[in-house]
């Protein structure tokens, strides 16, 4: 883990503010979502809307 938490904070250092700031967001939303065991919501979310992309694609190949 403390491998992982120096990566993120050299790429933090690294990229333009906004983009950082956009990071930091995310990862303590992860971090609030993993709390509420809230992840395998999201991961439910993630693989619907998967299928749902596959759907549309068969449907505008088979058009």
């Amino acid at each position: 883990m403390d491998a992982l938490i120096q990566e993120l904070d050299m790429k933090v250092r690294q990229w333009q503010p906004d983009i950082a700031q956009q990071v930091r967001e995310y990862i303590m939303e992860i971090i609030a979502l993993a709390d509420q065991d809230g992840l395998d919501l999201v991961r439910s979310k993630i693989v619907e809307q998967e299928v749902l992309n596959l759907i549309d694609e068969s449907k505008r190949i088979n058009s």
